[in-house]
């Protein structure tokens, strides 16, 4: 028996997810996850890609949807892995994470979707929101990429 295809633990592939830096003036979205993985860390705004959705179709959506804003002037930042390490010697996360920046455009912020919380953050305070390395890692690289637009 064939595995469903919209199972996301222990996955037979990887499943391809997206996440946007947000800005606002000089402050960055995050949004606090709902759901696994990670549920209840602090986070950018991302998830899976959908069946005939484009990539930046997938970013604009799911940051409207976990935190009630529009969004443009899209440009790629990088691409990450995130893999659980093997539990039973099974893998029970594998996403390849395309992370975009943008700019805020619109929207009364309000978490909705997978987020339980959202908020604008200045950078200084990102420390005090415990995010995972590779997410601090690619908000520095957005400011780089911003720069250059």
């Amino acid at each position: 028996m064939s595995q469903p295809s919209d199972i996301r633990t222990f996955p037979r592939r990887p499943i391809v997810g997206v996440g946007a830096v947000v800005w606002r003036d000089n402050a960055v979205l995050l949004i606090r996850r709902g759901n696994p993985p990670k549920a209840g860390q602090w986070s950018l705004p991302g998830g899976a890609q959908e069946l005939g959705e484009t990539i930046q179709q997938a970013v604009i959506r799911e940051v409207r949807e976990e935190a009630g804003i529009d969004i443009a002037d899209l440009a790629l930042i990088d691409v990450v892995d995130m893999i659980t390490p093997p539990r039973n010697g099974k893998i029970e996360y594998h996403y390849t994470l395309i992370d975009f920046t943008a700019r805020a455009l619109a929207g009364d912020l309000q978490a909705g979707g997978d987020a339980s919380d959202a908020r604008w953050v200045n950078p200084i305070d990102l420390p005090h929101y415990d995010l995972w390395s590779k997410t601090l890692e690619i908000i520095e690289k957005s400011r780089t990429v911003l720069a250059q637009k």
